[in-house]
């Protein structure tokens, strides 16, 4: 099997992208940058390892001379923080992904550039706007320096990948509402015991596509249970 591309020269830009930036800051122009996935900061604590290890087997499966025109296409968005350090804010899985596959370089897209802001408010700002999940493994809010500092350092969640493949069989929708599938792996939590995940998944995912259905489930995004009576 031929190597992926390593470094960024081998990438195809995709042919047009426009940044957003907060309400305070003129876009002048659109912004695109190339980075070592190792200098990326998570605004998570976990993954879902095995939906980790499923991009991971699909990026291998690649053809390897289209894999710099998929990376083109799926650039990682980041917010520029403290240090002009990038803060990735979606799609900590596929850069875990590329990552442990040794991918070097990553696109990313500047969708906010906060990098004069204090560390204290760069992050309540990040919190406020939905932009990171302080949430450890078993559930529990952490402080904001528990946060890692490599996406190498995510650990997993076996309720963040159990959440991913509920939704893929059709436990619940795609949904915008911010972090929706840690908002589903919380309710799987409380229902499913963790060993019961490891042991067995096929059968905790049966599990949790009986819970999905459930009137219990239907304040969480993206449900699609029963319809009610009239």
């Amino acid at each position: 099997m031929v190597p992926g591309p390593k470094t960024f020269s081998e990438v195809k830009k995709p042919d047009f992208f426009v940044a957003r930036e907060p309400e305070m800051t003129t876009v002048r122009e659109p912004t695109l940058k190339p980075v070592p996935i190792t200098s990326l900061r998570p605004t998570q604590i976990t993954v879902g390892m095995r939906e980790v290890k499923a991009k991971r087997k699909r990026w291998r499966e690649k053809d390897m001379t289209k894999s710099g025109e998929f990376l083109g296409k799926h650039m990682i968005p980041v917010v520029l923080g403290p240090k002009e350090r990038h803060y990735v804010i979606d799609h900590h899985h596929l850069a875990r992904a590329l990552h442990d596959e040794g991918v070097k370089d990553i696109v990313v897209t500047i969708v906010a550039n906060l990098s004069k802001l204090e560390p204290d408010a760069f992050w309540f700002v990040l919190d406020n706007r939905n932009w990171m999940h302080p949430f450890d493994d078993q559930g529990r809010r952490r402080e904001y320096k528990d946060i890692p500092k490599s996406v190498s350092d995510l650990i997993d969640d076996p309720f963040r990948s159990l959440a991913g493949e509920l939704r893929r069989a059709g436990g619940f929708a795609k949904d915008t509402t911010p972090f929706s599938e840690f908002l589903w792996a919380d309710f799987l939590r409380r229902r499913i015991k963790r060993k019961a995940i490891e042991n067995d998944f096929d059968r905790a995912l049966e599990n949790a596509l009986q819970l999905a259905k459930g009137k219990d489930a239907n304040f969480l995004p993206g449900w699609c249970g029963p319809a009610p009576e009239d």
